[in-house]
C-alpha cells in the first residue's frame, strides 16, 4: 500500500526471463506470459534476458513479440538484475523459461502487488509440485534446509525461499542494491528485503516437469553451497560470534578451574582429575575463539564495503572508540602483564636451580602465555582493522 494506506495501482508489468538457450520452452512460456497479463488485466511487456544462447532463442523471442536484452555476463543474478534495471513495468514478475512455471497465473502476484506486498515469492510447498518437476535431495533436503536457516536468521516466514517465480515492486527494486550473479541471487533478494523491512507475501503456484532435453543449469551442490555461503556473510554472527564465544567462555571457564585449583595436585571433579593439561586446552579454546570472535567483526566490515549488507552504527561507533593507538596501547598492556606473570614463573623457578615447576606454577605459565598470545593477535588485528577501517568510511554501503 502507498503511504496513506491507500492501495498501489498496478498499471504495467514486466515480465522479466533469464534465458540461456531455452528454444524449446521459450515460445510457449511467452505466450502464456501474455495470457497471463490479459487475465490480470494489465499491460506490460515481456523481456527476455539473453545470456549467451546459441540454439537461436532470442530470434524465437522477437518472432513471439517479447523484447530482448543482451547480458554478457554469465549467470543467473546477472541476467535477472540486468532484467530488473531493464524493465519499464511498476512490478517486475521473473521466472525461469525452461516450462517449469505457468506464467499464464499472474493475477495473484498482481493482486498481492496492489495490496501492498513489495516482494511476492511464489511458493511450491504451499501449491502443487507436479511428479518428477523437482528432485528428491532438492525437494526434502537442499531447499527446506535452506529455507529453515533463512527464516532462523532473518526471521522471515517463507516456505519456499528458492522459488524462481517471484515478483518485486520497481520502486522497491533498487532499494534492495542486489549484487549477486549467480544462482544465490535468490537468498539476496529476501535476505535483504528482510532487513529493508519491506513486506514478503507468498502466492501458491504451480510446479511442473521442465520441457527441456538437455540437463538443467541448476547444479545443486554447487549452487546450495553458493547459497549457504551467502546466508551465512549476511548473517556473520552466526557463523563467527556464536561458536567464537563459546569456544573463549569453555577456554576461560577451565583456566580459571586451573588457577584455583590445589597447588601440588590435580584439580578433580568428582572422579574426574583435571591436571595443568586442562588449561593447555582452556589456552588453545580461548585463543582460537577470540580469532573467530574478530573474524566476524572482519566479515561485518568486508560485507558493508562490498555493499552486502547494511552499515552498523555500532560498529561506527567502535572505530570512533577504539582507535589504532588505543588498541595498540591495549596490546602492548596486555602482553607486558603476560610477560610478568611468566617473569614470576621463570624466576621461582631459577630458584629451585631449575628444577621441576610446582603444579601451579605450570598452570600460571600457560595463563601468560596466554596474555601474550592474545596481545599479539591484537597488535596485529588492530592494525587490519585500520586498513578495513578506512575503506568502511568511503563505502558507498548499500544503505548510505
Amino acid at each position: 500500500m502507498d503511504a496513506d494506506g491507500s492501495k498501489r495501482p498496478t498499471s504495467d508489468v514486466s515480465v522479466v526471463m533469464p534465458c540461456l538457450d531455452e528454444a524449446e520452452t521459450l515460445g510457449a512460456c511467452i505466450r502464456a506470459a501474455k495470457d497471463g497479463l490479459r487475465e490480470a488485466g494489465v499491460g506490460g511487456e515481456i523481456l527476455i534476458v539473453d545470456n549467451g544462447s546459441t540454439d537461436g532463442s532470442p530470434s524465437i523471442a522477437e518472432q513471439h513479440g517479447a523484447r530482448v536484452v543482451q547480458e554478457e555476463r554469465r549467470g543467473y543474478g546477472a541476467a535477472l538484475r540486468r532484467g530488473c534495471d531493464e524493465a519499464t513495468g511498476d512490478l517486475i514478475i521473473m521466472g525461469d523459461a525452461d516450462g517449469s512455471y505457468d506464467f499464464s497465473q499472474l493475477e495473484p502476484f498482481v493482486r498481492a502487488h496492489g495490496e501492498g506486498a513489495d516482494v511476492i515469492m511464489g511458493t511450491r510447498i504451499k501449491g502443487t509440485i507436479l511428479p518428477g518437476a523437482m528432485p528428491w535431495k532438492n525437494r526434502y533436503v537442499g531447499n527446506p534446509a535452506l529455507t529453515t536457516l533463512l527464516n532462523a536468521l532473518f526471521r522471515t516466514r517463507i516456505s519456499d525461499a528458492h522459488c524462481g517465480l517471484r515478483a518485486v515492486d520497481r520502486g522497491t527494486y533498487p532499494d534492495l542494491g542486489l549484487r549477486s550473479t549467480g544462482m544465490e541471487f535468490a537468498s539476496e533478494m529476501l535476505i535483504k528485503a528482510a532487513v529493508e523491512g519491506k513486506r514478503i507475501d507468498e502466492v501458491p503456484i504451480v510446479f511442473r516437469p521442465d520441457g527441456r532435453s538437455r540437463p538443467p543449469h541448476l547444479r545443486p551442490w554447487r549452487d546450495g553451497w553458493r547459497h549457504l555461503k551467502l546466508i551465512l556473510l549476511f548473517s556473520p554472527s552466526a557463523l563467527f560470534l556464536v561458536p567464537g564465544l563459546i569456544l573463549m567462555l569453555a577456554g576461560l571457564t577451565l583456566l580459571t578451574l586451573q588457577l584455583v585449583a590445589p597447588p601440588e595436585a590435580p584439580l578433580e571433579i568428582g572422579a574426574l582429575r583435571m591436571d595443568f593439561h586442562w588449561a593447555v586446552l582452556g589456552m588453545l579454546m580461548v585463543l582460537v575463539g577470540y580469532q573467530v570472535i574478530v573474524v566476524n567483526y572482519f566479515a561485518k566490515v568486508y560485507a558493508v564495503t562490498h555493499g552486502m549488507r547494511r552499515a552498523d552504527p555500532r560498529l561506527e561507533r567502535a572505530f570512533g572508540v577504539l582507535t589504532l593507538e588505543r588498541v595498540l596501547v591495549l596490546a602492548v598492556l596486555c602482553v607486558a602483564v603476560g610477560l610478568v606473570v611468566i617473569g614470576v614463573v621463570v624466576n621461582a623457578w631459577i630458584s629451585n636451580d631449575l628444577g621441576r615447576l610446582t603444579a601451579a606454577s605450570t598452570r600460571q605459565f600457560i595463563f601468560g602465555a596466554m596474555l601474550v598470545a592474545v596481545g599479539t593477535q591484537t597488535f596485529f588485528n588492530a592494525f587490519f582493522f585500520s586498513i578495513l577501517g578506512d575503506g568502511y568510511e568511503r563505502a558507498p554501503g548499500w544503505d548510505r
